[in-house]
């Protein structure tokens, strides 16, 4: 019998995708760990390559965003709480229902391989409560499942159907506003498995050239975009030589409306990236900087992102500080700012598909308090005439109207139409704020407002 993790070997009946995302799945369980990070190792270490390492990430990622669905329909088949059932097989249970109902894999595969699966942990008699439990799952469809478990209520069933726990799908719902109607839509978008989005540097390689040395395509908002069907993009000469990186092209849209941002008076080309970790926006703004003999301030608190930063703005005309945003330090008169606040990261949930059952209500207040503190150190360290640009990656309305009006109210701030620094972006609102979603613009739901502080008080 292999050892617990199957690393030694095989087990008999078992492939070596399979074995990797139930180990995924194991330590999202019982290490809080990230998928995204636990993942790529595994695949390097085990050698699995190719298309089983496609459907390992299809299955470890598809079995962590699809958690609540799959343990209603576990519960429904075993006729116990998911807190009854030890969690091995639970991973094990969640990766075989998760197969029988939202891939197209034969059932026969999917009850079998899990099966060996449970004998190899746990022995013939709990090998037989999974084949069991898995039987009766299969006997329904997805659609079955969710006529017969969801709630009655529209938010809460389509909450249900789409694997979100229901007061994300609410607050979702609240920031489409008028528009709650898409619903549907958006939780679609963000229960499906997002492209690949590359940046390309500026000053070393352009989006087309990018797309041509990659085969993908260039991208519809971002001038630097190129997006990717699939593949590892560590392996792409360009990323691997540090010309292009991978960036959310949301992400991108970000960092080019806080150069866009009309100022009062000249650009001294005094930038600042307040919330810089892991570094993408801020090596963006350090290349665009760059072009025209600027400069960027990068600030992170905790040392490993701001080793992360280090990296990824390598070469570039930026430093990075290794302190509290709060209470930087850093010397007065920035010609613009960046605040990407800490937020719950609902916006970008289809990126980490363990985080919609880890996040909570519970969560949100602490987290507004910190961007509203985030925001009034930014306001402090730029200039009369300056620009500053607040994001989120999420929608969230507490996060993302609600703190930018409280700023406004307290400091007196103008605030520009965010809208016009997206050039070619349609749909983002009503103004003066922008809003991007997946199901409108293919990006991670990024949220933007533009504030200008007057030239005179």
């Amino acid at each position: 019998m292999a050892k617990r993790g199957g690393k030694d070997r095989v087990p008999e009946g078992v492939d070596a995708a399979r074995l990797v995302a139930r180990d995924v799945l194991r330590a999202v369980r019982e290490r809080d760990a990230y998928a995204n990070l636990v993942l790529p190792g595994l695949l390097r270490d085990r050698k699995v390559t190719g298309r089983d390492a496609a459907l390992a990430t299809e299955l470890a990622y598809g079995a962590c965003r699809s958690q609540g669905l799959l343990d209603a329909v576990i519960e429904a088949g075993a006729g116990r709480p998911i807190a009854e059932i030890d969690g091995p097989l639970l991973d094990v249970l969640r990766l075989g229902v998760y197969q029988l109902l939202r891939t197209r894999i034969g059932a026969h595969a999917a009850v079998d391989t899990s099966v060996a699966l449970a004998r190899t942990e746990a022995g013939a008699g709990k090998a037989g409560f999974v084949n069991a439990v898995l039987r009766r799952a299969g006997e329904k469809t997805v659609e079955a499942w969710v006529e017969t478990l969801a709630p009655r209520d529209p938010v809460g069933h389509l909450a249900f159907e789409f694997a979100h726990p229901v007061w994300i799908a609410q607050a979702f719902a609240d920031a489409l506003g008028a528009r709650a109607g898409e619903l549907r839509d958006a939780l679609a978008a963000d229960d499906a498995r997002p492209a690949v989005h590359l940046v390309a540097r500026p000053g070393d390689i352009t989006a087309e050239e990018l797309a041509l040395v990659t085969g993908g395509e260039e991208g519809r908002w971002s001038p630097y975009a190129v997006y990717l069907d699939g593949g590892d993009p560590g392996k792409l000469e360009p990323v691997r030589d540090g010309m292009a990186a991978v960036q959310d092209e949301g992400s991108q849209l970000v960092a080019l409306a806080l150069t866009k941002a009309p100022l009062d008076g000249p650009d001294g080309g005094r930038w600042l990236d307040l919330c810089a970790g892991p570094g993408g926006k801020a090596a963006l703004l350090g290349a665009l900087a760059g072009i025209d003999g600027f400069h960027v301030d990068a600030v992170e608190p905790a040392e490993h992102r701001a080793e992360l930063v280090r990296k990824a703005v390598h070469g570039l005309p930026v430093d990075v500080h290794v302190t509290d945003g709060r209470s930087s330090g850093l010397t007065p008169g920035y010609d613009r700012i960046l605040v990407d606040a800490p937020c719950t990261g609902l916006g970008a949930l289809r990126r980490r598909p363990e985080a919609r059952w880890r996040r909570t209500p519970a969560d949100v207040a602490e987290l507004v308090q910190l961007q509203r503190e985030l925001l009034t150190a930014a306001w402090d360290l730029l200039r009369p005439g300056g620009v500053l640009l607040y994001s989120t990656c999420s929608p969230h309305l507490p996060e993302t109207v609600a703190v930018v009006a409280d700023a406004v109210r307290r400091t007196g701030a103008e605030q520009l139409d965010t809208r016009d620094l997206l050039p070619g972006v349609s749909d983002v609102g009503e103004g003066p704020t922008a809003q991007l979603w997946p199901h409108r613009h293919g990006t991670d739901a990024m949220f933007m407002a533009a504030l200008r502080k007057p030239a005179t008080p």
